[in-house]
C-alpha cells in the first residue's frame, strides 16, 4: 500500500466524506480528538502516541505511522522508543501467527478421516 501514499495529495480526497458524511466525519473527528487529548486523560500523550504507532505497525497503516511516529516525537518520544513501539508491534504480528497457526492445527482436525462428531 505505500506505493499509494502521498502526505499531501491523499488528503484532498477527504472531502468525499465532508460531502457525503459529515456527521460521522465530526463524530469520528470529535472521537481522535478525544483519544488523543493533549491532557486529562490517564495515559500520558507520548505512550498513547507510542501505542497507536505501534498499532499502525502492526495494521501496516502507512497513515498512522506517518501521524503517530511524527507526534509521538513532538510529545517527547526518543529514537529507542521508536524502535522499542516498533519491535513490540513485531512481537504482536509474529505471536498472533504462531497463535493462528496452533488455530490451524485445531481446526485442521475436522479433514482428518479418524475425526468423530
Amino acid at each position: 500500500m505505500s506505493e499509494y501514499f502521498d502526505r499531501t495529495a491523499d488528503k484532498t480526497y477527504t472531502k468525499v466524506y465532508k460531502a457525503e458524511t459529515p456527521d460521522i466525519l465530526a463524530a469520528f473527528a470529535a472521537f481522535d480528538q478525544a483519544v488523543f487529548a493533549p491532557d486529562g486523560r490517564a495515559i500520558p500523550l507520548k505512550y498513547r502516541e507510542l501505542i497507536a504507532l505501534a498499532v499502525g505497525i502492526t495494521t501496516q497503516c502507512v497513515y498512522c505511522i506517518d501521524g503517530h511516529s511524527q507526534n509521538a516525537v513532538k510529545a517527547g518520544a526518543t529514537e529507542a522508543e521508536l524502535a522499542e513501539a516498533a519491535w513490540v508491534a513485531t512481537a504482536i504480528r509474529a505471536g498472533g501467527g504462531y497463535a493462528h497457526g496452533r488455530l490451524a492445527f485445531k481446526l485442521a482436525d475436522d479433514a482428518r478421516p479418524d475425526h468423530q462428531h
